[in-house]
């Protein structure tokens, strides 16, 4: 045998072997023996790389290499579903479903919800090509290098398993409480900040940008929808049942229920036997088996017809609160956080929760020492809703007052005209705010400057290597390597280039990276489009600002402040000098018109030409506003395929136009 057939041999032994391991739960080999047969891979394939494979079984243990997402768009759109808490509103969807269906007989899957970030699979002749999270629905990260190191995904199919050349599998990606818990418990021995819960941990080691580290996380997928031109059945459950013999893990607890008192026991076992599991779940699915029926009941312009999300009621516990701390975010806002005795609730050791602002920490009415209720909202953050009255202490502690001053740097804090919040002003001189404001301009949205995030942020901050956004661009390779710290060559490069690409952001996502206090994305490109370059927008009038679509007094006086604030000025002049973008392209402005002044518009549906973002920033563009609701005022909607029927009804009985994309692509020329 060649070393080139006894390749091909151990990736078709090792990818089977895997399968009974971590799919039948039938392993034929130690572990000592299975990796003994990837080493001897691992050397094979170093000395034919002419061989490579992206889906051979050795790519599952990742490389430190850096994995950069690309943006892609979804084959078939990523619907939410709705979401119901209570049994009426279930046996509402029943009765939906068997009027829609005009009497017909029907069976709803039942299945557990797991909670994770939503994924979509993409295989070819077999094999997986593609690994897509959900994104908005229409678009997301292309994630497939990491996608390959979790086990339990199959990279290549089972040989004679009849499943068609192309089809995709939808499902979540999700942590494990025992590989969660691990996770912590390193973190916290490394002075690490702890992952808030087992989503949020999957989500953040799906998006890292070495696969080596998602290979070590631990993470496991259960599919739950087949999708295709040429599936098995006509019935979701019996496709995954198929699908489970193809090679996936599909969970076996689902069940066909042929009544509603069915649907009601199923919700009603795992309300209690959810707890037992390896995983985390935050409720049931619903849905209609028979795929003729789906496409019978049809869509709405956000979710289908034919399923529906229960979510179970948050798990509630009683507990002491031993302090309330008080924390600094990115604009200035202050966050009491109650410190409470150890509590189990949802699986998980509860110590910390939030009590959001002064508001509710006035209502809540706590004293230090009391026992508290708490409960997770969603199943995931903790949150305090009362205090235990009939726990309470015979002597009650000192009552709990929000702070006047900063816990950072000590200034008096401020409420702004009908905000929540309360906040620290000092935004130049409080920690806190700084590693905040350099977070934000780095962030996805804003610069993108991705290679640089909070743990980086930090450990430059805390070296004096940054106090503000324009020393990013004071950066060398030199000065980060002589941190030390794991720097390689590699990653530090990475640094500095993604520095140097974000010269090219437009200027709206500079404008919003700049951080002014309630200018977000929306406001940004608002006042981008109005005033063009950065030197008209700081020369505004507050007239011309509150003349400026969308912009109230409250923005209005905000930018003014930024403005004004002679440090701001100097670190935009800094930024300017490397520079970034302070003004709209020739593109951009070419773009720009006013054939949709004073046009408000909804969009529903889903497009063909472009995304409906897309369509926003088009509005946006031409002097339109975006609407979410129609009212008598909506000058006309922006209807693709699966227009809501409520919306279309609505629109109809105000006499609203309704126009498709072709049409309104035209109406903008």
């Amino acid at each position: 045998m060649t070393e080139q057939e006894r390749i091909v041999q151990l990736r078709e032994e090792l990818h089977r072997h895997n399968h009974l391991y971590y799919i039948d739960n039938n392993p034929q080999l130690s572990d000592q023996e299975f990796d003994a047969l990837m080493r001897e891979l691992q050397d094979l394939e170093a000395k034919h790389p002419e061989l490579y494979d992206a889906n051979s079984p050795s790519q599952r243990v990742g490389s430190d290499l850096s994995n950069e997402f690309q943006t892609v768009r979804h084959k078939r759109p990523m619907l939410s579903l709705a979401n119901t808490y209570n049994e009426q509103e279930v046996r509402e969807f029943y009765q939906r479903v068997s009027d829609g269906l005009g009497g017909e007989p029907f069976e709803i899957c039942c299945e557990l919800k797991f909670d994770g970030l939503s994924i979509s699979l993409h295989y070819e002749h077999g094999e997986l090509i593609r690994a897509v999270t959900r994104g908005d629905g229409v678009q997301g990260d292309d994630v497939t290098a990491n996608v390959r190191t979790i086990r339990t995904i199959p990279l290549r199919l089972q040989p004679g398993g009849g499943w068609p050349q192309e089809f995709e599998i939808r499902g979540e990606v999700l942590m494990p409480w025992a590989s969660f818990d691990r996770l912590n418990a390193e973190r916290e021995e490394a002075g690490e900040q702890l992952f808030a819960n087992p989503r949020n941990a999957a989500s953040g080691t799906l998006k890292s940008k070495t696969t080596d580290k998602v290979a070590q996380r631990g993470l496991d997928a259960y599919l739950y929808f087949l999708l295709g031109d040429e599936l098995p059945a006509d019935g979701h459950y019996e496709n995954l049942q198929v699908a489970r013999q193809w090679g996936f893990q599909v969970s076996r607890d689902m069940i066909k229920a042929k009544s509603l008192d069915e649907v009601l026991a199923f919700i009603h076992r795992w309300d209690v036997a959810r707890k037992q599991l390896p995983v985390a779940t935050d409720g049931i699915v619903l849905k209609v088996n028979s795929l003729r029926q789906q496409r019978t009941l049809g869509m709405t312009a956000k979710s289908p017809r034919w399923a529906i999300a229960y979510k179970f009621q948050a798990e509630q516990a009683s507990t002491r609160l031993r302090e309330v701390t008080f924390q600094v975010g990115r604009t200035g806002a202050v966050t009491p956080v109650a410190n409470m005795d150890a509590v189990l609730l949802s699986g998980t050791m509860v110590r910390r929760a939030t009590l959001h602002n002064a508001d509710v920490l006035e209502q809540l009415d706590l004293h230090i020492g009391d026992n508290v209720l708490v409960e997770k909202g969603g199943e995931i953050i903790p949150k305090i809703v009362g205090v235990d009255m009939d726990n309470l202490p015979l002597l009650r502690g000192p009552r709990v007052e929000f702070i006047k001053h900063c816990p950072e740097c000590g200034a008096e804090l401020v409420r702004y005209q009908g905000e929540a919040a309360c906040y620290c002003p000092n935004e130049a001189g409080c920690p806190p705010q700084i590693k905040g404001k350099i977070e934000h301009f780095c962030s996805r949205r804003a610069m993108n400057i991705d290679s640089i995030g909070s743990e980086t942020v930090e450990d430059f901050y805390s070296k004096g290597l940054i106090r503000n956004v324009a020393d990013l661009y004071d950066l060398t390779l030199n000065r980060i390597l002589d941190l030390g710290r794991g720097y390689k060559t590699r990653s530090a490069m990475n640094i500095i280039e993604g520095i140097e690409r974000s010269k090219h952001v437009p200027f709206e996502r500079v404008l919003f990276a700049l951080g002014i206090r309630f200018v977000g994305e929306t406001t940004a490109k608002l006042l981008a489009s109005r005033f063009r370059n950065i030197d008209s927008l700081a020369a505004a009038t507050t007239e011309q600002l509150l003349d400026t679509n969308g912009i109230g007094a409250v923005i209005a006086e905000s930018v003014q402040a930024w403005f004004a604030d002679l440090n701001n000025i100097f670190i935009l002049d800094r930024l300017r000098s490397h520079g970034l973008q302070f003004a709209l392209s020739e593109e951009a402005q070419a773009l720009q018109s006013d054939r949709l002044a004073g046009q408000s518009i909804v969009i529903s549906g889903v497009f063909t030409h472009h995304s409906r973002d897309e369509y926003k920033r088009i509005i946006e563009q031409h002097g339109g506003k975006n609407v979410g609701s129609i009212s008598a005022k909506t000058s006309f909607i922006l209807a693709g395929d699966n227009m809501g029927p409520a919306k279309l009804e609505k629109a109809q009985k105000l006499g609203v136009p309704i126009l498709n994309e072709d049409d309104f692509l035209k109406r903008i020329e």
